[in-house]
């Protein structure tokens, strides 16, 4: 473990007392990393006596669900906004921007008490003062909290494994990405060894679809563009996509890995419109092209292969100012 991960998990530590009311959030329609992370702490704290909560800004997605169970009075999202004005301390995960954060970016931004940031993306992001366990060379913020876990000689139960090991399967796209690393995977192995079942648990995130999302991924598949003189593709979410399936946006997890998985095609987008007038854009790279810059010229952020970014404006022209930096990116890099 790098020693600037053990000196700044020693600051959590040092914070965290028993009896201590802490809320537990992470950034709008949480992924994976964000809700096994979640999770995972919650199972931490708890058996120290801290009396946690979970309080995320939107309701927790049905894929990650089941890692609620033997948690069944850790999520506390219906009540965020009183939890997290009573906690003596906040812990915000997976994100380091009041923008993420939804509804509750202007509770955590008014709240007096410290503000614990675990995230490993390389975004800068502003929260109220507190301890920072931030590194971008983790492959995801579950390893983060394992590193809490061992640098305070906490004992990692099997649901927090379960948990944690979600959030480094999932954020490493099932060990297939660049951030798996030796020590995802060392990390991987040990949380493994506690004794969950990988099949089980990857069967409850990969193989577990409704039959709307499988009808959902084929319409927005249908929209697919290819512009391979650039190495460019991209789909859009249709209008009302999402309610015609009865489905939310967090089911739109990994459908930009379709596009993505093209032969010879570098980046790829994903355009889904929002309810207030703005784009979401969704971008994935290969190779040299670097995603998380392309965002932050659009106000957004994330990781060099993985990134994303809120837009103002109708999906015409948000698509077109895009589209127009993509293809510039693109061309630097062939």
């Amino acid at each position: 473990m790098p020693a600037v991960r053990r000196r700044a998990a020693k600051s959590f530590v040092d914070l965290i007392k028993p009896g201590m009311r802490v809320a537990l959030t992470t950034h709008v329609n949480a992924d994976g990393d964000g809700c096994g992370s979640v999770v995972a702490l919650w199972h931490l704290l708890m058996e120290r006596s801290v009396r946690a909560a979970i309080t995320n800004p939107t309701p927790f997605p049905d894929r990650y669900r089941f890692l609620l169970e033997g948690a069944d009075r850790a999520d506390k999202t219906g009540e965020a906004v009183k939890h997290l004005q009573r906690a003596d301390a906040v812990v915000v995960t997976d994100i380091s921007d009041l923008g993420r954060l939804g509804h509750l970016g202007r509770v955590i931004e008014r709240v007096t008490v410290p503000v614990v940031c675990i995230d490993h993306h390389a975004s800068e992001g502003v929260l109220p003062d507190g301890p920072r366990l931030v590194d971008p060379a983790a492959c995801a913020t579950g390893e983060l909290i394992y590193d809490l876990a061992q640098t305070a000689g906490w004992t990692i139960t099997l649901l927090a494994a379960r948990a944690l090991y979600v959030a480094i399967m999932t954020d490493t796209g099932g060990f297939r990405f660049s951030n798996t690393t030796p020590r995802a995977l060392k990390v991987a192995a040990h949380l493994l060894a506690h004794g969950l079942d990988p099949e089980d648990t990857y069967s409850n995130v990969y193989a577990n679809e409704s039959e709307g999302r499988i009808r959902l991924i084929a319409e927005v598949l249908d929209t697919l563009v290819v512009e391979r003189e650039y190495g460019l593709a991209w789909v859009t979410v249709p209008p009302g996509a999402l309610e015609r399936h009865g489905l939310q946006a967090d089911d739109l997890e990994g459908v930009v890995e379709y596009p993505r998985s093209l032969r010879d095609v570098k980046l790829a987008l994903l355009f889904r419109p929002l309810a207030n007038g703005r784009v979401k854009v969704s971008f994935r790279s290969k190779g040299s092209v670097d995603s998380a810059s392309l965002a932050e010229s659009f106000g957004g952020g994330g990781h060099r292969k993985a990134a994303g970014a809120s837009i103002a404006g109708d999906m015409a022209a948000v698509q077109a100012l895009v589209l127009a930096a993509a293809r510039q990116l693109c061309a630097r890099r062939s």
